[in-house]
C-alpha cells in the first residue's frame, strides 16, 4: 500500500517483451466474496483476495460491525460470519468506504435492512462527490432513511429498516445496485423481483448460487429472485484475476511491436469480456486459453500478441460489459490510425473522475483530436512518436483507471509523462509498477 502522495515519471517507451504474468485478484469479486462471507453462516475461507485499499476498506468496514475477520497459516482470509442481520454498530460508528463505490453501495445494502442499524458512512475526496441518488431512493423503498434528507452524497447518517419487504425493482445499467437491492432483500420479509433490463455484471449472484436457496434466477425472462430470509451457507472461494487489471497489459503488448504475454488465471465471465471483444474486432490478435469453470466462473489464461489494430466503434450495447476499460481504450483510439467512436457511454461521468472530460484533456496535451458530448466520445487516431521533448504534466484524479492509462501511454510512445497522485493505484492495482519492472519498463517515483 502506498506511503502518502507521489508521482510517477515515465521518460522511455518500453522495448519488445515476451512474458508470462500473474495480475491481481479480481476486486469486484473479491468485495462480494468479504460481503456475503460476513452475513453467512459460520466460518467461510476465502483464497487468493485481491489485496488492495479497496478490499483493506472493506475488511475494516466489516471489523467495525463486529465481524471477525483473520488470515490462516497458508495466507487464506478466515471471515467469521454472523448469519443474516446479525451485524451490528456501536453508537456513533463511522464507516469510511475509502475510494470504492462498489463498497459504498453493496454494504449500504446489507446494512438498509439490517436491524437496529445508525451509522455514519462516508468515502474519500473523490467517492464523497459522486451522486448516490439511486441507491438512496432504492433503499428507502426497504425502508431505511438517510440524513440528511434530499442530500445525495457523502457523508450521511444510514438509519436501517424497521420492517423490511422485498421490493420488485427494474434494474437498468447499474450491476451494483442490482446487487445492493439483491443483498438487502436477503434480510426482508417476503421475496424481491428484479428484472434486468440490460445484463449486467452477476458475480453477485453467481456467488450466493454457491452458497444458498436464497437466490434464482430466470433467464428466459431476465428475471432475479430473492427470497428473503433464507440462511447462507459458508463459503470456500478462490478469487481469479482481473480482467480489468489484465487490459492495462494487453494494450501494452497490443501496441509494442514483437510481444507476446501470456495472463494467468483470469476471470472470463462474459459479461466482463467487452474490451477484448470489441478489441478482436478490430483485429487484435487475442486468445483465451485454457478456459475452466471454478466457483461459477469460467477462469481462464489471455494469450495476446503485439496486432495492427483497426479504429474501434463502441456502441451503448458494449458499455455494461467494458465499463472499466473506457480509459485505456481511448489510449488504444488515441494511437489507432483513423476515427473511432465511442457512444452510450454517459456513465463513465460518474466513475472515480469524469473519465470522458478528463481523458479528452489528456488526450489533446498529446495533440490527438477529440469530440465529445455527455453520451459520446469520438477520437481522431494516429501512430504517434516522441515528438515532445517537455515533460506533459497529468493529475490521476484520485482515479485508478486514469493513472495507469496514462502510464501504458507513456511506456508505447516514448512521451515523457508526470502523473501525479499515482498512490491511487494502490486501490485496485497495487503489483502495477512491479509488473511494469519486470517487462522492462523504466520509471522514476517522486515522492511529494
Amino acid at each position: 500500500m502506498s506511503n502518502g502522495s507521489y508521482s510517477v515519471l515515465i521518460k522511455n517507451r518500453i522495448k519488445k517483451f515476451k512474458k508470462v504474468i500473474n495480475v491481481p485478484s479480481d476486486k469486484s469479486i473479491s468485495i462480494r466474496s468479504f460481503l456475503i462471507s460476513a452475513i453467512s453462516n459460520d466460518i467461510s475461507k476465502i483464497k487468493n483476495p485481491l489485496v488492495s485499499e479497496d478490499v483493506i476498506s472493506c475488511i475494516n468496514c466489516l471489523k467495525n460491525l463486529g465481524v471477525k475477520i483473520k488470515k490462516d497459516k497458508n495466507n487464506n482470509f478466515l471471515v467469521y460470519g454472523k448469519g443474516l442481520g446479525s451485524l451490528y454498530a456501536k453508537k456513533n460508528t463511522i464507516l469510511n468506504f475509502g475510494n470504492s463505490g462498489t463498497l459504498a453501495r453493496l454494504l449500504i445494502g446489507i446494512l438498509s435492512t439490517t436491524p437496529n442499524i445508525r451509522v455514519r458512512v462516508m468515502g474519500d475526496e473523490s467517492l464523497n462527490k459522486r451522486n448516490m441518488s439511486r441507491l438512496i431512493k432504492v433503499m428507502n423503498r426497504f425502508g431505511a432513511e438517510f440524513l440528511p434528507k434530499n442530500k445525495y452524497n457523502f457523508p450521511l447518517t444510514l438509519v436501517s429498516s424497521e420492517m423490511p419487504i422485498g421490493i420488485d425493482y427494474i434494474s437498468g445499467d447499474s450491476a451494483q445496485i442490482k446487487s445492493s437491492v439483491i443483498l438487502a432483500g436477503l434480510n426482508s420479509y417476503g421475496n424481491s423481483e428484479i428484472i434486468e433490463k440490460k445484463e449486467t455484471r452477476d458475480h453477485t449472484e453467481k456467488i450466493l448460487s454457491l452458497n444458498s436457496k436464497s437466490i434464482k434466477i430466470e433467464k428466459n425472462k431476465n428475471l432475479i429472485k430473492v427470497f428473503g430470509k433464507k440462511s447462507l451457507g459458508n463459503l470456500n472461494i478462490q478469487i481469479p484475476s482481473d480482467p480489468s487489471s489484465a487490459a492495462f497489459f494487453s494494450t501494452l503488448c497490443l501496441l509494442t511491436k514483437n510481444s507476446k504475454i501470456i495472463i494467468k488465471n483470469v476471470c472470463l465471465n462474459q459479461k466482463r469480456l467487452g474490451f477484448y471483444n470489441l478489441l478482436k474486432k478490430s483485429g487484435a490478435r487475442i486468445k483465451m486459453v485454457n478456459v475452466k469453470k471454478k466457483n461459477n466462473e469460467l477462469v481462464g489464461d489471455i494469450l495476446v500478441r503485439s496486432s495492427k489494430i483497426r479504429p474501434i466503434k463502441s456502441g451503448s450495447k458494449h458499455y455494461l460489459s467494458a465499463t472499466d476499460e473506457y480509459p485505456i481504450m481511448f489510449i488504444i483510439a488515441a494511437l489507432t490510425k483513423g476515427i473511432s467512436k465511442f457512444t452510450g457511454i454517459k456513465e463513465l461521468a460518474n466513475k472515480e473522475s469524469n473519465r470522458i472530460l478528463e481523458m479528452k484533456k489528456i488526450l489533446k496535451k498529446i495533440g490527438v483530436k477529440c469530440k465529445s458530448n455527455k453520451d459520446s466520445m469520438t477520437i481522431s487516431g494516429n501512430v504517434i512518436s516522441n515528438k515532445k521533448k517537455h515533460i506533459i504534466k497529468v493529475n490521476s484524479m484520485h482515479d485508478h483507471r486514469i493513472a495507469m492509462s496514462c502510464a501504458v501511454l507513456a511506456l508505447i510512445t516514448g512521451i515523457k509523462f508526470s502523473i501525479k497522485g499515482f498512490e491511487t493505484v494502490d486501490t485496485s492495482f497495487p503489483s502495477f509498477l512491479k509488473i511494469v519492472k519486470n517487462l522492462g519498463g523504466k520509471y522514476e517515483i517522486k515522492k511529494k
